[in-house]
């Protein structure tokens, strides 16, 4: 976040004055979905805890399910109301047309960050402290070299793309994860333990 801001800093500052809408339209709808992580964090430890595998499970797959939703919506509602909702912090027509270019960026992320933000709340849920710091770093580490290549040749597209892949890479890890059956998904998502609770 802290390389995107700097790198939108550099295009002047109407450009990072419509990114900076962006960016703060973008995190505050995107962390509407962190509620429902935390949310099903505490489920999740809740279940995990008592060794209740079914029901963690099935509070995994709901809240991924419902996280989904919830970003797919929030994605449609920025898309036609991103301009009503820019012309809250500006009037300035220069500063409104910078920000609605990124109107695609701040809709088309909200699907992506929805479980990105949802698999983070699970990982904390079981305790998976370790893989989450990880594939933080990756995913930081890869965004940022993109960033740094792409935001010079792009400008504000570039600086928008690196905060995707950023998002994107985070989503994929913890699906990842979960697909993989590492570490304590191991015993919520065992097959072996479905079938003995049927």
């Amino acid at each position: 976040m802290t390389l995107s801001t700097s790198l939108a800093a550099r295009e002047g500052p109407v450009p990072m004055a419509g990114h900076q809408l962006c960016l703060q339209v973008w995190l505050t709808i995107s962390l509407l979905n962190d509620a429902l992580a935390l949310a099903g964090q505490a489920l999740l430890a809740t279940e995990y805890t008592k060794r209740n595998y079914k029901q963690a499970r099935m509070v995994l797959y709901r809240v991924l399910q419902i996280g989904g939703v919830t970003g797919t919506a929030l994605a449609i509602i920025l898309f036609f109301g991103f301009g009503s909702f820019s012309s809250l912090f500006t009037d300035d027509p220069a500063v409104l047309g910078i920000a609605k270019s990124g109107v695609w960026f701040v809709a088309i992320s909200q699907p992506i960050n929805a479980v990105a933000f949802v698999v983070d709340g699970l990982y904390y849920g079981v305790s998976d402290f370790a893989y989450a710091a990880y594939s933080m770093f990756f995913a930081g580490a890869i965004s940022s070299a993109f960033l740094l290549v792409a935001a010079p040749e792009f400008g504000l597209g570039g600086v928008w793309a690196g905060l995707i892949l950023f998002m994107s890479l985070r989503a994929v890890a913890g699906l990842w994860r979960l697909g993989s059956k590492g570490g304590p998904w191991n015993s919520i998502l065992s097959e072996t333990d479905l079938r003995d609770k049927m």
